[in-house]
């Protein structure tokens, strides 16, 4: 499996980002040289629902497995440093935390197969309303209205990644029908529930799928 499919390093159990920033969360926890992604036992599907959304334009950037320097961190961090999510939010007059459930959250957007024909791309954004104007420099897709199908994936930080089966389970378990755009997925970093550790030293990241 490629680093990318396996969306590499996030950071060892012993960071805790209190009072950080959900960005500079992402980026150190994706820095650090953990290997083990994907094996814990620890980690568990808390929660597992569906919301409506309405019209979205995604707008970011895109990479794949050629600007991962072990893992994306490096990516995140130079989002944080740029400004390019401030960037995003000023090309609409409203708060950004109004376009849907959750709105405000960081995207790790997630496309393709994983072949040949087509290929694995990772993109860092936000969603932002329909016909939102692109700013120079970055992309978009748009998608229509549908539903976001979310799993909540509890434990360390170490332990999150990679758990894209498993949701995918719960979300088949739920009954709930997946959209023809399903080959997208995606991480939304919901502050604080993933940028506060509980007592535990636990957080939770949201892994959505695209349904109907």
């Amino acid at each position: 499996m490629s680093e990318l499919a396996k969306m590499a390093n996030p950071a060892p159990e012993s960071y805790s980002p209190k009072d950080k920033p959900v960005i500079l969360c992402i980026a150190e926890y994706y820095a650090a040289n953990n290997k083990n992604i994907g094996t814990s036992k620890m980690r568990k599907i808390v929660k597992t629902y569906k919301h409506e959304v309405p019209a979205l334009r995604f707008i970011g950037k895109k990479y794949g497995e050629s600007d991962s320097v072990d893992g994306f961190g490096h990516l995140w961090s130079e989002w944080s440093e740029k400004g390019w999510f401030n960037i995003i939010e000023k090309q609409i007059d409203g708060e950004i935390k109004d376009t849907c459930e959750d709105g405000a959250a960081p995207i790790g957007l997630i496309g393709g197969s994983g072949t040949q024909e087509e290929p694995m791309t990772y993109w860092i954004g936000l969603f932002m309303p329909k016909n939102t104007p692109v700013p120079k420099g970055f992309k978009h897709i748009d998608f229509s209205e549908r539903k976001f199908g979310i799993c909540w994936v509890y434990g360390k930080p170490s332990e999150l990644y990679g758990n894209y089966g498993q949701c995918v389970e719960k979300i088949n378990e739920n009954g709930f029908d997946w959209h023809e755009d399903s080959k997208w997925c995606f991480e939304r970093y919901v502050s604080p529930r993933f940028t506060i550790p509980d007592d535990k030293g636990n957080v939770i990241l949201d892994i959505g799928f695209f349904l109907k």
